[in-house]
């Protein structure tokens, strides 16, 4: 891990421990795990599959009060684009009842209040259609062109069904429609690294097959996001023989509680424990299977702890919206089963505000609640962290011949960070399901 202070000046730092309010200068935080601390953490379930642990016995470990089961195969709808001016495709041979060539370019546009333009490359009009237009191909050759902001794939390819409709506010939206398997071959490499032991690839599959039906975004046209709203979902270019095989060896496998199919929250790295769903999401209810348990093994992940430093200006900046005249410390009230922070003070010159874990996660860019405030003195921190560097348009261009691990986007500019994540060994999955609300995990 690159420093950004020497191990002597923080280590006085931290020995100082908190001065007078006018003599501090800025704030030092000790935290353990990546994510939102509940369910399966996909470190400890690679350390466990190191250990020789089958994937039912991981998946019972996180999971408690579970059985396996076997559900019928059922259609799942992602959401790709919405409120596109167009949409263009290849590899199509259908569009509803009409026939197309799958080499040829086509593009979508709105006509009128609820119908679809279909043309070819000259511009030669193929038709038009109510909406919604479903258009299919063969195997995965489908390939919706142009970069998908949402999930940031560019030109993808994808198996099943694209679905055109109109959007609400104007413009055309983009469904993927398909069978509940080949969704998770576009799933589970996008959550964790094909190159893991085959029994941690099914411990995922089975996860995320489960939430996938458990859960619905609640809309009408789609059931799931492509992103960490629901599970980063990548279509076919992402697949691999290592995560298809994972999806094959567990075909319709997903856990159930009191015979229904569980909400399978999980997330990257616990710190050496999960935590209960009422403490890791806000107005959650208690669930059996969700519950805190010690997660031995995945002091793997390069953020199974780390440390942050926030100067006292950065941090004024950062919490400005809740510090009651200038900062002074925080004050941690309430702590889950795990060290995770449920709530705390943010104490100012003027007076405390009280804030959730989540709000001082979020606006301290923190990878956990699972984190220790210690106010320091003296000029040992810098004046802010740096800044983050450039980045470009964050689409992503993934090839469906490579068998490598999967390339990184470049992310867009940010506002500045407290301290970079190392770069991880072995990668470091995406947060999956970790980032939306208890409806969907």
């Amino acid at each position: 891990m690159r420093k950004l202070w020497s191990p002597l000046i923080l280590g006085l730092a931290l020995a100082t421990g908190v001065g007078e309010a006018s003599a501090a200068t800025g704030v030092v935080v000790r935290g353990a795990g990546y994510g939102h601390g509940v369910g399966l953490s996909q470190y400890g379930a690679y350390g466990f599959a190191k250990r020789g642990r089958d994937y039912d016995e991981i998946l019972a470990h996180y999971y408690t009060d579970t059985e396996l089961s076997t559900t019928e195969d059922e259609p799942v709808r992602v959401l790709l684009r919405d409120q596109a001016p167009s949409i263009a495709l290849r590899g199509a041979l259908r569009a509803g009842a009409t026939t197309l060539a799958g080499r040829r370019l086509y593009t979508a546009r709105p006509v009128g209040t609820s119908r679809v333009e279909l043309r070819d490359r000259r511009g030669r009009r193929i038709g038009r259609f109510t909406t919604p237009l479903a258009v299919t191909g063969t195997g995965r050759g489908l390939q919706l062109v142009g970069c998908a902001p949402i999930n940031g794939i560019a030109d993808g390819h994808y198996r099943g069904t694209l679905e055109i409709r109109r959007s609400e506010g104007g413009g055309l939206t983009v469904v993927n429609e398909l069978p509940i398997d080949e969704y998770l071959q576009g799933v589970i490499p996008g959550e964790v690294p094909p190159t893991w032991p085959t029994e941690a690839l099914k411990a995922q599959a089975v996860a995320a097959r489960s939430y996938a039906l458990a859960t619905n975004v609640g809309d009408e046209v789609f059931d799931q996001y492509p992103d960490t709203r629901s599970q980063v979902y990548q279509g076919a270019d992402a697949e691999r023989p290592s995560t298809n095989g994972a999806a094959r060896k567990t075909a319709l496998q997903v856990l159930e509680n009191d015979g229904k199919v569980i909400v399978a929250n999980f997330f990257s790295t616990s710190g050496g424990q999960t935590e209960n769903v009422e403490n890791g999401f806000a107005g959650a209810e208690p669930r059996p299977y969700l519950k805190s348990v010690e997660d031995p093994f995945d002091d793997v992940s390069p953020l199974h702890d780390w440390r942050l430093g926030y100067s006292r200006s950065d941090i004024q900046e950062r919490l400005d919206e809740f510090v009651k005249g200038e900062f002074r410390r925080i004050v941690v009230k309430e702590r889950g089963v795990s060290p995770r922070i449920i709530s705390a003070d943010i104490v100012g010159s003027k007076g405390r505000t009280e804030v959730s874990g989540a709000t001082l996660k979020a606006e301290l860019e923190l990878y956990d609640t699972w984190a220790f405030f210690r106010t320091v003195r003296g000029r040992s921190l810098p004046d802010g962290p740096p800044e983050a560097p450039e980045g470009g348009s964050g689409c992503l261009r993934l090839e469906r011949v490579s068998l490598g691990e999967r390339p990184t986007p470049k992310r867009p500019p940010q506002r500045r960070r407290a301290r970079p994540a190392p770069d991880p060994e072995p990668p470091a999955p995406m947060l999956g399901a970790s980032l939306g609300v208890i409806a969907r995990g």
